[in-house]
C-alpha cells in the first residue's frame, strides 16, 4: 500500500470547507489543519502508484479554494516498536 502525504494551500476563508470535501474524497484516511506555511495535510492511502495521478491531480486539486498542493510519498512507516530511540528524548 502507498501512502502520500498532500500539503495544502487554500485561500484563508476555504480552509474549513475545502478540509471537509478533501475528508469525503476515496482514499483519503486522514485531514488536519495546521500550522506554518501549509493550511491543510491530508493523508491519502493507495493500492498502487498509477492510482496517485486520479486522487491527488485529477481530484484533490481541483477542489474550489485550493491554490496549490505538494505531494510526498513514504518509503517506510516506523512504529514505536521499530525505532531505537523514543520521538520524545531528547
Amino acid at each position: 500500500m502507498l501512502t502520500a502525504f498532500v500539503l495544502i494551500n487554500t485561500l484563508p476563508s476555504e480552509i474549513s470547507a475545502v478540509a471537509q470535501k478533501i475528508a469525503n474524497l476515496p482514499n483519503v484516511t486522514e485531514v488536519y489543519s495546521v500550522t506554518g506555511d501549509t493550511d491543510i495535510i491530508a493523508i491519502v492511502r493507495l493500492e498502487n502508484y498509477d492510482d496517485l495521478d486520479m486522487a491527488v491531480p485529477e481530484a484533490l486539486a481541483k477542489i474550489p479554494g485550493i491554490i496549490h498542493t505538494h505531494t510526498t510519498i513514504a518509503f517506510r512507516r516506523f512504529g514505536a516498536k521499530d525505532l531505537a530511540w523514543d520521538v520524545g528524548d531528547g
